[in-house]
This record gives structure tokens, sequence and C-alpha cells, in this order.
């Protein structure tokens, strides 16, 4: 079972965020989450829950 973010924009940030670490894996990625968090106007728990889906998905990041 997968569970899935409440809320269109932090969807919207999951998509975008995935799409950007395509298009240039070198961009940091906690400059990715301030970008995303700051355009889709993410709450604090979003952020959080956006940094540890982006962290989990990536061992080495």
């Amino acid at each position: 079972m997968t569970i899935q973010p409440e809320g269109e924009n932090i969807r919207k940030a999951v998509k975008w965020l995935g799409a950007e670490r395509q298009a240039d894996p070198s961009v940091p990625l906690h400059k990715l989450i301030d970008q995303a968090c700051l355009q889709f106007n993410l709450s604090p728990n979003e952020a959080a829950y956006l940094e540890r889906l982006a962290r989990g998905a990536r061992s080495d990041a």
C-alpha cells in the first residue's frame, strides 16, 4: 500500500521535484526542496513530508 499525500500542492510539489531531479541531478536536494516549498506554498508539515519522501527515495542524498 502506498501512502498518498493529501492536498493538491504537495502532489504538485512531489511531481515537480521528481522532474527537477531528473532534469539536473547535480542540483542539491535541499535547494530543490526549499524552492518547492516556496513555489507550492507548502506548510511546515508538507515540507517535512516532501523531504522525508525525497531522502527516502535517494540513499545517496
